[in-house]
C-alpha cells in the first residue's frame, strides 16, 4: 500500500476505535486484538454482520444481501478452510440455474461457494463472539457514530445522542464510503476525496414465503438452490430452506433486483417493491408452473450495496490516525471484505502484507 509517510506500527499501549461491525471491521479488530492492542468496535445495527446479517421472520431466516460466497486469494482460503472446520459456514449452492421465461439452463461456472451455516450471520456472529472473548476487545451496537472529534491526547467519537467514547490513538471507518467521508471530511481532505470516488450502488432485495415448496419444473432439478435471473428487475433468486441448517424451513426465497432497476424505484416503497418483484419471478418461471399460497412478501433497500467500480487500494490511512476499509476498497465480494479488513489491520500492527 503507497502511502506517502511511514506509518508507525501500533503497539499494545494503543487503542483503535472501529466503525462498522461487518466482515471488514471485524476482520480489521480480530487482527489488531489478537496481538493485544485495545480495540471497540461500533455499529448502528443490533447486531454485527453489514450487509451479511440474515432476516428473521416467525417461519424462516433469509439472507437478503450476500448469498454466497467464493475464495481466489490464499490468504482467504486458510480463514475459509478454519471456518469451516469450527462449522459457522459450508458448501453451497451446487445446483444452479439461468432462468428467464423463454427457459431454465444448468448453470456451472466451476467456483466452489460457501455460504454461512445456519445462516450467513453464523460468521460474522463467529467472528465477534471470538473478538469479544479477548478481554482487550468490545463490541457496541446500536449505536450510530455521527461525528469525530480530534483532540491532544487522540480521537473522540460521537453518537448521534451526543454521547462521547475515547479517546483512542487510531479510527478504522469500515463504514461505505458516503457514511465514512462525513465522518472524515473535516479532517483529512484525501481520505475524503477517495470515499467521494467511490461511487456506491444500490439494491433492492425481496423475500417471499410460501405455505408449500415450489412445484417441479420440466428439466430442473427439485432441488435446485439458486438461479441467475434474465430480468430487467430480477438478478437472483435463492431458495433458503435449501442451505445448510435451515432444511426444516419452508420454501423461502430470497429475490435480489438488478442494480439499474433498483435506482430508479429506489424510493418506493417496500410493499410495491416486495410485489414487483414476485411479478419478476411469475415471469421467469414456466407458464405451467403455479406459485403456492404466500405466507408472508416483503423487500429491504440496501442504499449502498456495493461499488460502481472496482479499486486496488484494498484500504487507505492517513498522517493523522484515520484509517478506511471495506469492500468498496476492492471489487465489492465477501472475500473482498475480509481481505480489506485484515490487511489494514496486518498494516496498523508493521506486518508487510
Amino acid at each position: 500500500m503507497a502511502t506517502p509517510f511511514m506509518l508507525a506500527p501500533l503497539s499494545t499501549d494503543h487503542s483503535v476505535a472501529v466503525i462498522g461491525a461487518g466482515l471488514a471491521g471485524l476482520a480489521c479488530g480480530q487482527v489488531l486484538a489478537s496481538h493485544g492492542i485495545n480495540v471497540m468496535l461500533f455499529d448502528k445495527a443490533r447486531g454485527p454482520g453489514g450487509r451479511m446479517s440474515s432476516k428473521r421472520r416467525p417461519s424462516a431466516t433469509l439472507d437478503l444481501a450476500a448469498q454466497a460466497f467464493s475464495v481466489r486469494d490464499a490468504d482467504f482460503q486458510r480463514a475459509v478452510d478454519e471456518w469451516i472446520a469450527i462449522g459457522c459456514i459450508a458448501p453451497w449452492p451446487s445446483r444452479t440455474y439461468q432462468a428467464s421465461s423463454s427457459g431454465w439452463q444448468a448453470l456451472n461456472d466451476s467456483l466452489q461457494r460457501y455460504t454461512g451455516a445456519p445462516r450467513m450471520s453464523a460468521l460474522t456472529r463467529h467472528l465477534a463472539d471470538s473478538l469479544t472473548a479477548l478481554p482487550n476487545a468490545a463490541l457496541t451496537t446500536s449505536t450510530p457514530i455521527a461525528a469525530l472529534k480530534q483532540m491532544p491526547n487522540g480521537w473522540l467519537l460521537v453518537d448521534a445522542d451526543n454521547t462521547v467514547y475515547g479517546p483512542f490513538d487510531q479510527v478504522v471507518i469500515s463504514a461505505p464510503p458516503p457514511q465514512a467521508q462525513a465522518l472524515v471530511a473535516p479532517w483529512d481532505a484525501k481520505l475524503a476525496a477517495a470515499c467521494e470516488e467511490r461511487k456506491q450502488r444500490a439494491c433492492w432485495a425481496g423475500w417471499a414465503i410460501f405455505d408449500e415448496p415450489l412445484p417441479p419444473m420440466p428439466s430442473v432439478d427439485p432441488e435446485w438452490q439458486m438461479a441467475r435471473a434474465d430480468h430487467p428487475a430480477l438478478r437472483l433468486i435463492s431458495r433458503n430452506q435449501t442451505k445448510p441448517g435451515r432444511e426444516s424451513q419452508p420454501e423461502s426465497l430470497s429475490l435480489l433486483a438488478q442494480l439499474d432497476w433498483s435506482e430508479t424505484q429506489l424510493e418506493q416503497s417496500t410493499e410495491v417493491i416486495a410485489e414487483q418483484l414476485l411479478t419478476a419471478l411469475k415471469s421467469v418461471l414456466p407458464r405451467s408452473v403455479l406459485l403456492p399460497p404466500l405466507t408472508e412478501i416483503g423487500a429491504h433497500r440496501w442504499r449502498y450495496a456495493q461499488p460502481a467500480a472496482p479499486h486496488n487500494d484494498t484500504y487507505l490511512y492517513g498522517s493523522s490516525g484515520l484509517a478506511l476499509c471495506g469492500d468498496s476498497f476492492r471489487d465489492g465480494r465477501v472475500e473482498d471484505a475480509w481481505l480489506s479488513g485484515h490487511r489494514l489491520g496486518q498494516a496498523l500492527i508493521g506486518r508487510s502484507v
